[in-house]
């Protein structure tokens, strides 16, 4: 059996992914904000205002929280695939010669 129907099918399936992922899903990496709101440039306003929020509910319940507030600030720079160290430094080598 197929995955999918048709070509066409497929094309669908994979373009409502990519929509949701970039302009829907909230990623943990980057603060909770959609890949969409951080290339835009709302991310800073987004994570301002949810700073405000949670300093707010804090004054309001400070019961709720033993330590401090979530770091809302941004991330800064992410990798997919982040180079963790040089190779030289753990002593692996590209497989491929």
């Amino acid at each position: 059996s197929k995955p999918f129907e048709s070509l066409y099918a497929a094309r669908e399936w994979v373009y409502d992914f990519v929509h949701w992922y970039n302009e829907e899903h909230r990623h943990s990496g980057i603060q909770f904000v959609t890949p969409a709101q951080r290339h835009s440039g709302a991310e800073r306003s987004i994570l301002v205002n949810r700073e405000a929020v949670y300093q707010a509910a804090k004054q309001r319940n400070p019961e709720r929280w033993s330590r401090g507030t979530r770091n809302w600030a941004p991330v800064g720079e992410v990798w997919l695939n982040p180079e963790n160290q040089d190779a030289e430094e753990t002593g692996i080598r590209d497989k491929a010669a």
